[in-house]
């Protein structure tokens, strides 16, 4: 921040220029009015500069020209004592959309920024995909408690940001800090929504209502769970197949010393489970269990150790209730807590 930038409040409505600083701590904001207010300088935000690191780019647009010029990219010193906010040792990182007029939704271009709500200096990468390749959108260093603005764009480039990506890394400067763990959380972005008012809501960040993600929340990435259509149909096609290619060969059951053992767990049955919801992998799963139970149900005092992990419980009720039904004669019970903890459930065939 530096004499003659452009700022907005953070915690109340209003802004203007910059024209002076008091100690480190004050920084003088002229406003519409002419007169000058004294405010903390992390109560304000830059939102014009010459400065890089929240220069505007221009608006991208679907015919912008490729063959544009470079521009010069100055990096900024980093600032060395950030002012830290009580309870911002968590790590937690916004990406917002915020349309520049929201009254008129249908006609207004847009703004992204990168929210760091932390006393982390991030270094950030926002990407978008084309096809299977990535690009960089915007990249950077964001300072403590500080949001970052990304880029300006239209309507016209919606279908770029379709598929998005945040890359974090954090640390600070001149002093010990506790690592936070690298992110890199991929987004899947409803692009309907940008023409819903609605959907853009109030927020702690913006005086402006904004359509918001987290990126990270209280130190941990987010996951963000998608799946189309057509994933969902192609991965029931594969369930039907006879031959299975994607099973894990190390699924099968393995004899030991007459005991059967079964990971039911999703991973171990499949090689990726991308695109499926939590019914579809319920559902594959009791297959399994289906498949083991048909081929010792004739062995008498045969015992099966069904591994299922502990969970919210949905699929172990699921193979009891399977149990009672179709083979009541078995015998159930926990399996040995000191060899597979809460996690597992032996089965022993009686006729």
């Amino acid at each position: 921040m530096k004499i003659g930038d452009k700022v907005r409040f953070l915690n109340e409505v209003g802004g203007g220029i910059v024209r002076g600083f008091k100690g480190k701590e004050l920084v003088l904001v002229e406003d519409a009015d002419g007169f000058e207010i004294p405010m903390l300088i992390r109560n304000c935000v830059v939102i014009e500069t010459d400065n890089y690191n929240m220069e505007r780019k221009p608006i991208t647009t679907a015919s912008t020209q490729k063959t544009e010029e470079p521009t010069k990219i100055v990096k900024p010193e980093l600032t060395t004592r950030p002012i830290e906010l009580k309870g911002g040792d968590s790590l937690n990182v916004v990406l917002a959309y915020v349309p520049q007029d929201v009254k008129k939704i249908n006609e207004t271009t847009f703004d992204a920024y990168l929210v760091n709500d932390s006393n982390y200096f991030i270094y950030y990468t926002y990407l978008s995909v084309e096809g299977k390749a990535w690009k960089v959108r915007s990249h950077g260093i964001i300072e403590p408690n500080m949001k970052e603005f990304l880029e300006e764009f239209s309507r016209d480039v919606l279908n770029e940001l379709e598929r998005v990506a945040v890359q974090l890394m954090t640390f600070k400067t001149d002093k010990t800090f506790a690592k936070k763990v690298t992110a890199d959380v991929e987004l899947r972005i409803d692009t309907v929504k940008f023409y819903k008012l609605h959907t853009f809501r109030d927020s702690i960040y913006f005086e402006e209502p904004s359509l918001s993600y987290d990126i990270v929340r209280n130190d941990a990435p987010m996951k963000q769970v998608y799946a189309s259509a057509e994933d969902i149909q192609n991965a029931l096609l594969q369930k039907k197949q006879v031959d299975r290619p994607r099973i894990n060969q190390n699924a099968k059951p393995r004899n030991v010393n007459e005991l059967v053992e079964v990971d039911l767990h999703i991973s171990e049955l499949l090689d990726s489970a991308s695109g499926m919801s939590n019914g579809e992998i319920l559902e594959f799963q009791l297959e399994k269990f289906r498949e083991v139970m048909n081929k010792y149900k004739n062995k008498q005092n045969q015992r099966i150790v069904f591994i299922h992990g502990k969970g919210d419980g949905v699929l172990r009720k699921s193979i009891l209730d399977e149990l009672k039904r179709k083979y009541p004669a078995c015998k159930a019970q926990d399996a040995s807590f000191q060899e597979y903890g809460f996690g597992a459930t032996l089965v022993v065939v009686r006729q």
